[in-house]
């Protein structure tokens, strides 16, 4: 078996689940180093996990490590940059969401991909349950018939406190709000369990917060197979909830939660009258009981560095959610509904979110 060097860009909170997933891979991968651009942090979060060098500047890291992979755990401003810096130096990258703050800044990456011949995979951890893959199953098959309605709720809250640290709230910073970092988990399982989305209709409002990015997004989405679909993302509701539900032609697979889940939180439901019981009891069945986790996302990243293969939530299966972000975005600034695939490069959303004029290429 392999063994791989890591480091970990970023030594905020989140940081904390990029460490236990690497050490719950045991002998397969070591962290070598961290990087923060905040001294005493680093070398807190350094000493905390046993970590044995740390670094003020990403970059001279990856000069002097040379690690296999990055984990990055930065605000999202800086994941394109630092994404192709670790690229460049021969390391492959997990790198938290949103991956970065434009489809213009996605297809950079992608070309950093291909002239690197290694891979940048997103943090979608909510993927990588054995609950959802076993669904996921089920759906390809067709054996519950052709999905009909979905409902993706991600009702969270997010006080003032929050938004004080200075990256938090703004377009230019953060990406988006609710819908890009924190609705984007579930929206992007949606979106990969339904099948590809052809259209999306969208409102997003700022309630209750001095801020400048969206609180409440909300958007109605057409499927190329004909089903439809509400998503709405909240950051104001006090009663924290995440709920998905899937309708399909013999079932219905609802789960709910707040920041993951394990088989127990989903349930299979069929109508009262139905002779379907046999097959319930079949659909209810999952071998496995894997929680959605970075652990898990991680051992299969390892898995796909060992065969040198694309791992799974990386280019095509990254840009879906990207894509349809922006295009949320458009339909909610615009009042229009916007097909996937018609934001080009001469679309001014294609360059950030809120469709504002091109950001200044920091060096």
């Amino acid at each position: 078996m392999k063994s791989y060097r890591a480091v970990i860009i970023g030594a905020g909170g989140i940081s904390d689940a990029h460490v236990q997933a690497l050490n719950r891979s045991k002998d397969r991968v070591e962290i070598i180093a961290a990087a923060d651009i905040d001294e005493a942090r680093v070398k807190s979060f350094c000493q905390q996990h046993n970590i044995p060098r740390w670094f003020t500047n990403a970059k001279e890291m990856l000069s002097v490590t040379q690690p296999d992979l990055v984990h990055i755990a930065t605000p999202p401003e800086s994941h394109c940059e630092l994404a192709i810096a670790s690229l460049d130096a021969g390391a492959w990258v997990y790198c938290e969401k949103p991956l970065c703050i434009s489809l213009a800044e996605f297809d950079r990456i992608t070309q950093a991909e291909s002239r690197t011949r290694r891979y940048v995979s997103t943090v979608f951890q909510w993927r990588f349950g054995s609950a959802a893959k076993h669904l996921k199953r089920l759906i390809d098959s067709g054996d519950m018939g052709c999905p009909l309605v979905g409902v993706c709720q991600t009702l969270w809250y997010r006080g003032l406190g929050y938004y004080q640290l200075p990256w938090r709230g703004k377009w230019t910073t953060e990406t988006g709000g609710v819908a890009a970092i924190m609705g984007i988990h579930l929206t992007d399982l949606f979106l990969w369990l339904m099948g590809n989305w052809q259209e999306v209709q969208a409102m997003v409002g700022t309630l209750d917060r001095p801020i400048e990015v969206e609180n409440v997004a909300m958007a109605l989405v057409r499927f190329e197979n004909g089903a439809m679909g509400s998503i709405a993302s909240s950051a104001v509701s006090p009663r924290q909830e995440s709920y998905l539900r899937l309708d399909f032609q013999r079932a219905t697979v609802d789960v709910t939660g707040v920041y993951g889940y394990s088989n127990a939180n989903w349930r299979y439901s069929i109508f009262d009258d139905s002779t379907d019981q046999e097959a319930l009891a079949r659909w209810k069945t999952i071998e496995q009981d894997v929680a959605s986790s970075h652990t898990a996302q991680v051992a299969e990243l390892l898995d796909s560095m060992d065969g040198n293969e694309r791992p799974f939530v990386s280019g095509a299966e990254a840009r879906r959610i990207l894509e349809f972000l922006a295009s949320m975005y458009k339909s909610a600034f615009t009042g229009e509904a916007v097909r996937c695939g018609s934001i080009t490069p001469d679309d001014p959303f294609y360059h950030s979110m809120n469709g504002s004029p091109q950001p200044v290429k920091r060096t």
